[in-house]
């Protein structure tokens, strides 16, 4: 199965569903180096007259060192048969294993980004702006008690949404 170019315009799927329950990939670097990590927090949406994503990343997390370092960023989106391989790419950092290998899932470099063949949809985005949480800027501290009690606070990044790719 191959992936076909969409626009946003055309795209019909509920943001809501396909972050927070479904989980995303996010994956970045190249093809001699690359990671990704599962997440369940963003957004999609228009700011600055772009289509966006946002995302949020932990600062623990190896995916920043390559969200960091590179331009782009794909979030890559799965069917319900891939939620055991999204619970490994969550639970495990690519620092200490090859998660591809270990999952089976095949990374593509046709792109500005890394992305996964299985994926049924694809958004490669460009870093248009990044930032980091700040616990003076909880105006509900309990929002700060009982997400951040031994982590440490997300890095924010927003991407425009250069290229959707769909399952055919």
């Amino acid at each position: 199965m191959s992936f076909r170019k969409s626009n946003a315009e055309q795209l019909l799927v509920n943001p809501f569903t396909l972050i927070n329950k479904d989980w995303m990939l996010v994956a970045a670097g190249n093809k001699q180096s690359h990671n990704a990590m599962t997440a369940s927090w963003g957004a999609l949406g228009e700011i600055w007259n772009y289509y966006t994503s946002t995302i949020y990343v932990r600062p623990e997390r190896y995916t920043l060192e390559f969200l960091d370092r590179e331009e782009y960023y794909s979030l890559c989106f799965f069917d319900e048969t891939h939620r055991k391989t999204l619970g490994f790419y969550g639970s495990h950092s690519g620092r200490d294993c090859d998660k591809d290998k270990e999952t089976g899932l095949t990374p593509v470099f046709d792109q500005k980004a890394p992305y996964y063949e299985e994926a049924k949809l694809v958004l490669i985005c460009r870093k248009l702006y990044t930032q980091s949480f700040e616990e003076k800027a909880f105006i509900n501290a309990d929002l700060y008690t009982k997400n951040y009690s031994k982590d440490g606070l997300h890095r924010m990044f927003i991407g425009e949404i250069c290229e959707i790719l769909v399952k055919e």
